[in-house]
């Protein structure tokens, strides 16, 4: 199977996105609406292909080692540069991007830890986890009026509990599979 299929094109076009996004976030500087709508668009736009690029590579089988290394990869710079910027435009708490990136970099040194063992695939708590995270972020990007950004941080506590809870989660699935044959 061919390394460049549509799934892993869209991966690739994802992580193309990410200077694209940065540079209209740091061009806005959270201050220019349509700049900030622009960011926003983009954020959103390379978002969807981390939902489609999964669906087309499990629906057609075009799964493959690359996909499954470069997607996370992807995912994890879109979503690191986002929060990376909105606590550095003061939009976001940094205990928050904190919180969240160590987690997500936690998980990814689990799965490298366990990859023997077994594969920990994503929960359906993870991609509720990805939801909340992609939602809020866009909610925070998006020039909304300052009435209206107490419903971005009602959607990032949530993105939060459920990015921590998720990651208990997966580390008790990454124990169990590191606990050796014989005593499962």
């Amino acid at each position: 199977m061919s390394v460049w299929n549509a799934a892993n094109a869209l991966t690739a076009l994802r992580l193309a996105l990410v200077p694209v996004f940065v540079v209209l976030v740091v061009v806005s500087g959270t201050t220019r609406p349509g700049w900030q709508m622009l960011a926003c668009l983009i954020f959103g736009f390379a978002s969807l292909t981390d939902f489609v690029d999964g669906w087309i590579a499990r629906r057609f089988g075009l799964v493959t080692s690359v996909g499954k290394v470069a997607d996370p990869i992807a995912d994890k710079a879109l979503t690191g540069a986002a929060l990376l910027l909105l606590s550095v435009y003061d939009r976001l708490p940094w205990w928050v991007t904190v919180v969240i990136l160590v987690r997500e970099w936690g998980i990814t040194a689990l799965r490298f830890w366990v990859i023997r063992h077994g594969v920990i695939a994503a929960s359906r708590g993870g991609k509720l986890k990805t939801a909340l995270q992609t939602l809020a972020i866009a909610w925070y990007l998006w020039p909304m009026p300052a009435a209206l950004t107490v419903v971005g941080d009602w959607i990032m506590g949530a993105a939060v509990l459920v990015t921590v809870v998720t990651g208990f989660d997966y580390l008790a699935r990454a124990l169990r599979l590191r606990r050796p044959t014989a005593a499962r």
